[in-house]
């Protein structure tokens, strides 16, 4: 019994494959159906290796995982087709060795089990029964998922963390999963974008100035260095960083230490870093544009974010969250998306990737003129994200879509939409100036009135 692995989960079918492939593999294999068996059986026996579930009927596998690691019990590792943020980071905070996504593959799993036997790594120490926060990050793809491995894997440590991925992909969140899910949640999160101040102020913003230190400072200024200390300090853009701070920045990554610009006071800091970059940094150091050096201190361990296009499966869920988000956000009525909306949305490739699509998911909050999103409302407000400007390709989705179902007045209702999606664009492009509006869309002021008349009297 002592040489068994112990699989604790409430399917029977993942119990049975993922126990046939650990006893071809040669190993002995016990199974419970439930928390509670498992614990009666830990009063005779104890597993060389055990394998839970996170959510069964009664008891969650995280309890059963806190009492193992209180008794000195391992490795364990978790299983569970909830791979967020925050179900991952909680694991690993609890001591699990290893996270299988559910649904994994049973060579990967085996392997993960074999990993594990061998290791003599000591488990994690657990810190505290925090509650784990809920995260901005979204995702059911294999991709997100792996994400939320990383991030929970990776947020107890005090690694520097490089992020990668292109803009849009939500680099930033990453940054606040890694800190929030960390012991240093408890201190301050300070985020600077590097590509957006000037050269010459940049210094000053990472690590201060005294007063007199140049012109126009009339007082002391703390830096970024100085206002995350003992929390993350997250550098964005890191790769536009220019070669003559990257330098000092080496320094302080290396010895903890800087002064103040104009400074001769020595400060300690104690801060981690996690920095962000859309480009390839390794293409930049071979062009001498960012030391290597440099690149080595921050890509200890690196998260590479997805391109959207290639987690296409999360947009719907992406899309349904930005629109209820926005229209709380701005105390305005909660819309939806119809089958055909939704499906069109999906199907883009948003250059811009998630931070594209919450735009059109903000816009069409405004300016969809129904309670649901049709395909024709999509028209105006495709033509402003897509790269091809193609927005006709929208229209004639919808428009194919309404003749196979054989709905009427179809030209009446997409010249309505369309004219609405215009007028309410132009309004809220002219901070709602009629005049304006009218002399952009290249109408009387009076059609635009008659129009909007129209509309709101169909409404009613």
């Amino acid at each position: 019994m002592t040489e068994e692995i112990w699989i604790v989960d409430d399917d029977r079918g993942v119990r049975f494959v993922l126990a046939e492939a650990l006893r071809d593999a040669g190993l002995a294999v016990c199974e419970f159906g439930e928390v509670a068996s498992a614990r009666a059986a830990l009063q005779q026996a104890r597993p060389a290796l055990l394998l839970t579930d996170v959510r069964m009927p009664g008891e969650d596998g995280l309890s059963l995982l806190s009492e193992l690691q209180a008794r000195g019990i391992g490795p364990v590792i978790v299983m569970s087709a909830y791979t967020d943020v925050a179900t991952t980071a909680a694991a690993y905070r609890a001591g699990a060795v290893d996270y299988l996504a559910k649904p994994f593959d049973l060579d990967q799993a085996v392997a993960a089990v074999q990993r594990a036997l061998a290791s003599v790594a000591t488990p994690a120490v657990v810190a505290g029964n925090v509650i784990a926060p809920n995260h901005a990050l979204l995702g059911e793809s294999a991709p997100m998922r792996e994400v939320f491995r990383l991030i929970g894997r990776v947020a107890a440590s005090d690694l520097n963390v490089l992020i990668t991925g292109e803009t849009g992909t939500g680099k930033e969140l990453v940054a606040r999963a890694l800190h929030e899910e960390s012991a240093r949640r408890g201190k301050p999160f300070v985020a600077l974008n590097t590509a957006a101040i000037p050269s010459e102020l940049l210094e000053s913003e990472l690590f201060g100035h005294e007063a007199g230190a140049f012109t126009g400072a009339t007082r002391r200024h703390a830096g970024r260095f100085e206002q995350a200390e003992g929390g993350t300090l997250f550098l964005d853009e890191i790769g536009d960083m220019p070669l003559a701070l990257q330098t000092r920045l080496l320094r302080v990554l290396a010895g903890g230490e800087f002064y103040r610009v104009g400074g001769r006071e020595l400060i300690r800091g104690n801060v981690r870093i996690v920095a962000a970059t859309h480009q390839d940094l390794a293409t930049r150091v071979a062009a001498g544009q960012f030391r290597a050096d440099l690149m080595h201190r921050l890509d200890v361990v690196r998260i590479e974010l997805p391109a959207l296009r290639t987690r296409r499966s999360d947009i719907p869920l992406l899309a349904q969250h930005f629109l209820a988000a926005t229209a709380q956000e701005l105390k305005l009525p909660p819309k939806r998306f119809s089958r055909a909306a939704l499906k069109l949305i999906a199907q883009r490739d948003y250059p811009g990737n998630v931070r594209e699509l919450e735009n059109l998911c903000r816009r069409l909050t405004v300016i969809a003129p129904g309670a649901e999103i049709l395909p024709a409302d999509l028209g105006a407000t495709v033509a402003g994200t897509s790269g091809s400007g193609e927005w006709t390709d929208a229209l004639r989705e919808w428009a194919v879509d309404a003749l196979a179902k054989g709905d009427a007045d179809i030209h009446a209702r997409a010249r309505e939409a369309l004219d609405q999606t215009l007028l309410q664009a132009a309004l809220l492009a002219s901070d709602g100036h009629r005049q304006n509006a009218a002399q952009a869309l290249g109408v009387g002021r009076n059609t635009l009135t008659r129009k909007l008349g129209a509309s709101r009297t169909r409404r009613r």
